[in-house]
């Protein structure tokens, strides 16, 4: 099936709860143990073996766009550099000098021919190469192809980029898109351009991306913001261990009186595309033209801490009207998370931690959540050698009754 008819298969699905005016629900309610959400030892074990195992999104094509363009940023304590060559080759590396440890830049984007440590002048190309050592003479002999920078596995696909922190990898890269990368490929994120960026600290990151996954939320939680109106139903049409979840109201009835060649790619991409174990996209009608916002959740320095990358692209061009229009769009949209998403999670945080109550409750209504942490729970169960096979077979967790059932 190719990509479009995949879009087309799941706005049919999302048709099925219109007409019936249902969502997508679950075999049972389920409950996650609360320790699952401060225990320092379950999180280390999700550093691990989720976050240092698997593929993570970490930054837009849009931000690494032209030739010798860089950005570099902290992932679960790993300094990550991406740089673009003048061929266009996206390379990922540890952000570390081979000499000392000394980082080579600094966190931030920019444009760069060459890195040379700020502590020792050692000097690497694009390709990560040692070309240059300071006072040579006085250093002594080394083999200069032995100390180049560390390579970390990239990934590039769909106008996203993602980097796996281990520089073996353990995990088949397709197994862990599959195919979901081709569907993300329908919504033009390679072609934006790169708005925004900004940085949240918030609570646990399984807590902060329950709410990501969830729309039962919304018409309570964000009742002064996207107003009480807004839907709480979900259709959820997961593609191996990700996840794209639809609004089963509004303009999807329009589709009806149309053949199917002419139902249209905005709507057929509509929703929000949410990227195992930690990403989440979600695109808002600024005029004629849209903004996405490219979410990251990353573990912070313990488990009661997460941090978010926020990113934002747009299809429109970037003239000065628009990216003011642009700018007050994304305050709201980052004062929204901050202030009614992570104030309520963090707020859980404490809650949780008190011990009082030893489980937490996922309904039926509530699939994106339970599917989550099914993965997570057979990811920390699976050694290196089935990790592939895992990605491959899919777990049940939160497996869904049939449409409108």
């Amino acid at each position: 099936m190719n990509v479009r008819d995949q879009l087309v298969a799941m706005a049919e699905r999302t048709l099925v709860h219109v007409r019936a005016g249902t969502t997508d629900r679950t075999e049972s309610v389920v409950t996650v143990p609360a320790a699952n959400y401060f225990d320092p030892v379950r999180w280390q074990q999700e550093v691990d073996l989720i976050f240092k195992r698997l593929p993570l999104l970490v930054a837009t094509t849009a931000e690494l766009r032209g030739p010798h363009a860089y950005r570099a940023l902290e992932v679960c304590g790993v300094p990550v550099l991406l740089s673009r060559d003048a061929e266009g080759v996206l390379r990922a590396f540890v952000n570390m000098c081979s000499h000392r440890g000394a980082l080579l830049v600094g966190e931030g984007a920019g444009t760069a021919r060459r890195f040379s440590c700020p502590y020792h002048a050692w000097t690497y190309d694009q390709q990560g190469d040692l070309v240059g050592i300071y006072k040579r003479e006085d250093f002594g002999e080394v083999d200069t192809s032995c100390l180049g920078l560390t390579a970390l596995p990239v990934e590039e696909r769909a106008g996203l980029v993602w980097v796996t922190l281990t520089p073996r990898p353990v995990l088949d890269p397709d197994a862990f898109f599959a195919g979901y990368d081709d569907l993300l490929g329908a919504c033009g994120f390679a072609g934006m351009n790169h708005l925004a960026s900004r940085r949240l600290v918030g609570p646990n990151w399984k807590v902060a991306f329950d709410g990501y996954v969830d729309f039962y939320h919304l018409p309570i939680l964000h009742k002064d913001t996207f107003g009480p109106a807004f839907p709480s139903e979900a259709v959820f049409h997961r593609v191996g261990s990700h996840q794209r979840i639809t609004v089963p109201r509004g303009p999807w009835e329009s589709l009806e009186t149309l053949p199917h060649d002419e139902w249209p790619d905005a709507l057929l991409t509509s929703g929000v595309w949410s990227v195992f174990p930690h990403a989440s996209i979600a695109g808002f009608a600024l005029g004629a033209h849209m903004i996405y916002q490219v979410a990251r959740i990353f573990p912070g320095t313990n488990a009661d801490e997460s941090i978010t990358h926020l990113d934002f692209i747009t299809t429109a061009p970037l003239t000065d009207e628009y990216v003011a229009r642009a700018n007050k769009q994304i305050d709201f949209l980052e004062r929204v998370v901050r202030d009614e998403d992570y104030a309520t999670g963090l707020g859980i945080q404490r809650a949780l931690k008190t011990g009082t109550r030893q489980a937490v409750v996922f309904g039926r209504n509530e699939a994106g959540a339970q599917y989550v942490h099914g993965w997570i729970d057979e990811i920390l169960r699976t050694s290196d050698e089935g990790l592939t096979d895992l990605f491959r077979r899919g777990v049940t967790a939160g497996r869904l009754v049939t449409d409108g059932g």
